[in-house]
């Protein structure tokens, strides 16, 4: 083989090498969100994550869609790392068989390289190809400790992956219980004043403010996250952010807290919660590459229901009219992120969040699914 043919060999081998090691880097090490520019792993699960979405539209039953798409995230992760696997094996196979007189025996083929390296990373080692020269026990070395770095850190990767989401749905479910099933803004803040607590609705505004932290630092730094799906019927993480940022945005623009009979003021953790989840609608759209919409999602009756709701729970109004300006403006800032987020991951849709947005709206109650339209009508007819 001509000289300028291996030094072609090393090179490509080198950049191999240097892309799968830097998207391990950048995917599990590094804890915050990172260039996708040349990521392998982002590039897979973007072009995975299409493939399942149009398998799952071949499934006509509900339960087993949403089974269906529960399985991307975890075979996602294999797939991960099998890919990084793959590449490493090509890069020190075409760095090894760039280099002049490496094996013994001299003659090998372009597959014998693979098959080395493939040994050297995975530490079979079976000894019927050994290094010949200095460079390649390096190289041999350095391959056999670059399979055992990735299969280690993969393995811290999945503990770390598994403990936020553990943490991330524990608050799902706690807030579906307080903001009924499936859970709105509107029915946290109703739920709250039914059963007089409305002045724990500050405790649970700084419960959201944690979580909701959380979430962004997580989620932006392990995107593979934001993939596994509830357990729990019609939860979702996007769902429950949305629940959070309604609700703040309610008491934020609707509630009169100077016309209220009791010491009851959760506006300024309204406040500060609406700005985390608003940061965290904003950078989560962005890093998945989405393009929301400028609109409010919501219509004049919806908020009129609501506000509905609110009194009959005990909660002073203010004028609708300004209170509905108010709550449009500060609707806008999240609404289209959220329901970008909702459609990209396809998230069954919700009280004012996902595709049907307008769920309790009377002419789009057909496109919900029957098991969903249960839970609004015993939810309507509890509260």
């Amino acid at each position: 083989m001509a000289a300028g043919v291996k030094v072609i060999f090393v090179l490509a081998g080198l950049f191999l090498i240097w892309i799968a090691l830097r998207d391990v880097f950048l995917s599990v090490v590094l804890p915050r969100a990172a260039d996708r520019r040349l990521r392998l792993s982002a590039i897979l699960a973007r072009a995975l994550w299409r493939l399942w979405q149009l398998l799952a539209k071949t499934y006509s039953n509900e339960d087993r869609r949403e089974s269906f798409l529960g399985t991307f995230a975890p075979f996602s992760l294999m797939t991960q790392l099998a890919l990084w696997v793959v590449v490493l094996i090509f890069g020190f196979g075409t760095l090894l068989y760039g280099l002049p007189n490496a094996f013994h025996p001299h003659s090998i083929t372009y597959a014998n390289a693979l098959y080395f390296a493939g040994a050297s990373l995975l530490t079979i080692g079976y000894g019927d190809i050994t290094p010949a020269s200095e460079w390649a026990r390096a190289i041999s070395l350095a391959a056999g400790a670059s399979g055992l770095a990735v299969v280690a850190l993969t393995a811290s990767f999945l503990f770390s992956i598994f403990g936020a989401f553990r943490r991330r749905e524990s608050f799902v479910a706690t807030l579906g219980a307080r903001a009924g099933s499936p859970p709105s803004g509107v029915g946290l803040l109703a739920i709250a004043g039914y059963v007089n607590l409305r002045e724990d609705l500050n405790v649970v505004f700084r419960q959201g403010q944690v979580w909701t932290a959380e979430l962004m630092e997580s989620h932006l730094a392990y995107p593979i996250l934001a993939y596994y799906r509830s357990s729990h019927d019609y939860e979702s993480w996007v769902t429950t952010l949305g629940t959070l940022l309604d609700a703040a945005a309610l008491v934020i623009t609707t509630v009169d807290r100077s016309a209220s009979t009791e010491r009851f003021d959760a506006s300024g953790q309204a406040r500060i919660l609406f700005n985390i989840g608003r940061h965290a609608a904003h950078d989560l759209a962005h890093y998945y590459r989405l393009r929301p919409e400028d609109v409010v999602g919501l219509e004049r009756a919806e908020f009129e229901h609501a506000c509905d709701r609110l009194s009959t729970a005990g909660f002073s109004i203010r004028d609708r009219e300004a209170a509905w300006e108010s709550f449009c403006d500060l609707r806008k800032g999240y609404a289209g992120h959220l329901n970008a987020l909702a459609r990209w991951l396809a998230v069954p849709p919700l009280r004012w969040t996902g595709d049907n947005i307008f769920i309790e709206a009377g002419h789009l109650r057909s496109q919900l699914p029957e098991r969903l339209l249960r839970h609004l009508r015993d939810f309507d007819k509890e509260f």
